[in-house]
């Protein structure tokens, strides 16, 4: 303002506030955004990485055998049998080949159409940024006759590249150990490893892959010739398939290879699994949209050559059709272009066209060479087609009586005061008696409380229609607001935390695996999201004089009475929820400063999709197994 001084601030905003960040140590400073996170997803990412640069000589032809380790001190050796790095020195820098490839960010052969045709990892800045987050890496490469040998710490060479021996084959060996100061936790789980292994061997038919924990001295052999036909026999070994033999097609067009294997099975769920130069897809992409187009139109225009959709019947839509099929979209293309860091979904435009042309024309042929298959995929459709109706009428009566009552929401639900969503906890309690506790005992402010009478209907056993028809899941959808299957929005979630909250005991474990099925096949969102908990209650309460203590193990049981050995106690052994009175529960169960909440998350949905199968399908056989594989993990058994 005129005739006023304005005031000077000190600190000036120029050039040299502009702080640049070299090469590696960008990635130091923000990890995530290379890998993700810095917990356990991120930490195993980094083998991954190192096992994306060996499976890209398997995909040039140079490499039929990768071995991975986890070493007795949770570091990883990654040993392959491809052409080994170049070792030579790189005109542009001026520095050994390898040495540029572990140190500078998007330096690498997958650059200029030349080292690799296909190739995966992160767009090229894979090994570097696995030396930039480990304490230390080796590498050990074979290559012209010689070995060589260079070390670093945290992304910095301490050695030379330096010549230490001779060798007789070729080939790249990588050792590392994540650097503490960046990682959460640095323990290696074997199972997620391998599951990522057994992924890779199936997309990659006739590659052998070595798995081996020097902790446990476990060693795994994965080799599938079958490619992704032995991939969908994998993952539909628990159901029962309605035809024997996958559906299976390999084309190569400009430069891209695409297969496809389908099979499907008696379930009412589709999983489709689509990947990018062995790159999981899971938001889809272009090559998904051409196969999902294409299955639609072709399965409808063989119905209707074939009369078994009328002239006056309506075509099938695409969830009819994809009703218990399992299938494998695997595409290899010379310049990927994912969507976002991660590589979650797959751009490029023209991989569309070329998957759904070459998925016609096989299919098509499919569908009239073997008649007797088609009638069985279109009649599966067609009930699907009514059961939809079905459910589509359950939903609206639903709505209608909803909308006739005075109030949309459950009867038996003890609301929340609170109207924020992200204060709001919904309490799902196994049975009246415990529930009118937890309705005692709550903080009415932002817990709510929603009693469940008996077990819910198997959602792994039936059709939407059925499902609608089960009282008390309908009183869940409602309560939570979302909707549910296509018609979820999480934006209309009513709360934030959904609890369940059941007995510890055989029956308690039993309604909390049926909700759990239901939530994963109908609500994954909320799974996804981080809104499903599971409510841990004592096991054990121990009364001392005038104290008392409650206890979640036998463990800590144990080691508890162990101090008090001399001493008058007495134990109560809770079977049930209901033996608490509301102070009990509050405190041991629902007050938010002293409880322990288990927070549902799904690592891998392929893993989650099999051991739902498992667990709730229609096969005694693999549930047998997976109870006797898995009893001596037990605690707290009630018999």
């Amino acid at each position: 303002m005129p005739g006023k001084k304005s005031k000077i601030r000190t600190t000036e905003y120029g050039a040299d506030q502009i702080q640049v960040l070299e090469g590696l140590e960008a990635v130091r400073k923000r990890p995530g955004m290379y890998i993700g996170s810095t917990g356990p997803r991120g930490l195993h990412h980094l083998v991954y990485e190192i096992v994306d640069n060996s499976i890209d000589e398997a995909l040039a032809g140079f490499c039929d055998c990768i071995e991975v380790t986890i070493l007795p001190d949770n570091s990883v050796r990654v040993m392959d049998n491809g052409r080994g790095i170049p070792v030579e020195v790189h005109t542009q820098t001026g520095r050994p080949a390898v040495e540029v490839a572990l140190t500078i960010l998007h330096a690498g052969g997958k650059f200029g159409g030349k080292g690799y045709k296909v190739s995966g990892g992160l767009h090229g800045v894979g090994m570097s940024v696995v030396n930039a987050l480990s304490a230390w890496l080796e590498v050990w490469v074979k290559r012209d006759g010689k070995l060589y040998h260079q070390k670093y710490e945290r992304g910095t060479p301490v050695t030379p590249v330096t010549e230490i021996g001779l060798a007789q084959d070729t080939g790249t060996i990588i050792t590392f150990k994540p650097d503490h100061t960046i990682f959460e936790e640095l323990e290696f789980n074997a199972e997620t490893i391998l599951h990522r292994l057994r992924e890779l061997s199936f997309l990659n038919g006739g590659l052998t892959l070595i798995f081996k924990d020097e902790r446990t001295n476990e060693e795994v052999v994965l080799r599938h010739d079958g490619g992704i036909i032995d991939f969908v026999h994998f993952l539909n070994k628990n159901k029962n398939t309605i035809h024997p033999i996958p559906i299976y097609l390999k084309r190569e067009k400009d430069q891209v290879i695409i297969e496809v294997a389908l099979q499907y099975n008696d379930s009412y769920m589709e999983n489709i699994y689509s990947f990018a130069n062995n790159i999981r897809t899971q938001e889809g992409g272009t090559h998904e949209i051409g196969f999902r187009t294409a299955l639609t139109r072709t399965v409808n225009e063989y119905a209707r050559r074939s009369n078994l959709l009328k002239e006056n019947e309506s075509n099938l839509q695409g969830e009819d059709i994809r009703e218990g099929l399992m299938a494998i979209i695997s595409v290899k293309i010379p310049e990927p272009q994912f969507e976002g860091q991660t590589k979650t979904k797959l751009g490029n435009t023209e991989i569309r066209g070329i998957v759904d042309s070459a998925f016609t024309e096989e299919f098509s042929i499919y569908l009239e060479e073997n008649p007797a298959v088609a009638r069985k995929i279109i009649e599966k459709g067609i009930n699907a087609a009514r059961a939809r109706e079905a459910a589509r009428k359950a939903r609206e009566l639903v709505r209608r009586k909803n909308a006739l009552e005075s109030s949309t929401l459950p009867g038996k639900l003890a609301d929340c005061s609170s109207k924020d969503p992200a204060e709001g906890e919904l309490f799902l309690v196994e049975g009246d008696s415990a529930g009118g506790s937890a309705k005692q005992g709550r903080d009415r402010f932002f817990q709510a409380i929603l009693p469940l009478r008996g077990k819910i209907i198997n959602v792994e056993k039936a059709r939407l229609d059925k499902i609608l028809n089960n009282e008390e899941i309908r009183a869940m959808i409602t309560a939570m607001g979302t909707g549910i299957s296509e018609e979820f929005d999480l934006d209309k979630a009513r709360y934030h935390k959904l609890v369940i909250m059941t007995d510890a005991d055989v029956d308690g474990a039993h309604i909390r695996t049926l909700l759990l099925t239901f939530f994963y096949r109908y609500m994954r969102d909320l799974v996804e999201n981080g809104y499903v908990y599971i409510a841990q209650p004592p096991l054990y309460r121990v009364k001392r004089s005038r104290e008392q203590h409650y206890f979640y193990s036998n463990q800590e049981l144990a080691q508890y009475l162990k101090k008090i050995s001399r001493s008058n106690y007495s134990i109560q052994r809770y079977k049930g929820l209901g033996e608490m009175n509301p102070e009990q529960l509050w405190e041991t169960t629902m007050n938010p400063e002293t409880r322990t909440l288990l927070q549902v998350t799904i690592e891998d949905a392929m893993k989650a999709d099999e051991l739902f199968t498992t667990l709730m399908g229609d096969k005694v056989e693999p549930r047998r197994e997976f109870i006797q594989t898995h009893a001596r993990e037990v605690q707290n058994l009630d018999i």
